[in-house]
């Protein structure tokens, strides 16, 4: 079984259609969150992963608009935080406020966080990747951090596909990952998409120009 694997889409939507369109043909897709947040399409990722069913969990920039949370956010992810608010309409925020924190799919072969295991709000960077991380799952898929990595263990994987919709490990271009659960084997991948769109289009949204800008640099 091939299994595609996303995360932290943050409303890019020019990324996301360039991940969509460059993945190979595999026989599901699933998401560690982060639908939303910082860029102007947030609407439109959320009907994208609806309308292609996606298991998605839920990210913190996901339930900062649905819920109160203690996630400290910078101005910027602010911004966006509150370009969501205003612009998601009600069936895109009940499906963003029936995300679960954790969820388990394909006979519980991959578990789905967004931060860790044990809390959902912590950054896993790759020097924290253990096999500690792992339980019953083959596969653990998290996100967060923005930055791809993999580690193979002998219980199982640890895989951040990388961002989507804002990269921040050095390489602009957005970040997903191929995994054969049969084989338990993780392909890596990047594409290129229109960088220039997103920033044109966080201008005409009001959002801080830095978004825009920072996605030419991956960070």
């Amino acid at each position: 079984m091939q299994v595609g694997l996303i995360s932290d889409i943050h409303g890019n939507l020019p990324a996301l259609e360039a991940v969509l369109e460059d993945c190979p043909a595999v026989d599901a897709i699933v998401c560690a969150g982060d639908v939303v947040g910082y860029n102007p399409w947030p609407g439109e990722c959320v009907d994208t992963l609806r309308e292609l069913d996606v298991p998605t969990v839920m990210g913190n920039h996901d339930r900062a608009v649905v819920r109160e949370t203690g996630f400290r956010f910078n101005r910027m992810a602010q911004a966006g935080v509150e370009y969501a608010l205003e612009h998601l309409e009600t069936p895109q925020r009940e499906w963003l406020a029936a995300l679960p924190d954790e969820r388990t799919c394909f006979d519980e072969r991959i578990k789905l966080v967004h931060g860790h295991p044990d809390d959902p709000d912590r950054y896993t960077y790759p020097k924290d990747f253990s096999p500690r991380l792992l339980e019953d799952e083959s596969v653990l898929v998290l996100g967060h951090t923005h930055v791809q990595h993999v580690e193979r263990y002998g219980g199982g994987v640890v895989v951040n596909p990388g961002s989507v919709g804002q990269p921040r490990d050095g390489d602009s271009r957005a970040a997903y990952a191929v995994l054969d659960l049969a084989e338990r084997d993780v392909t890596t991948n990047r594409v290129e998409y229109d960088i220039d769109r997103v920033q044109t289009a966080v201008t005409t949204a009001g959002l801080p120009e830095r978004i825009g800008t920072r996605l030419a640099r991956g960070e």
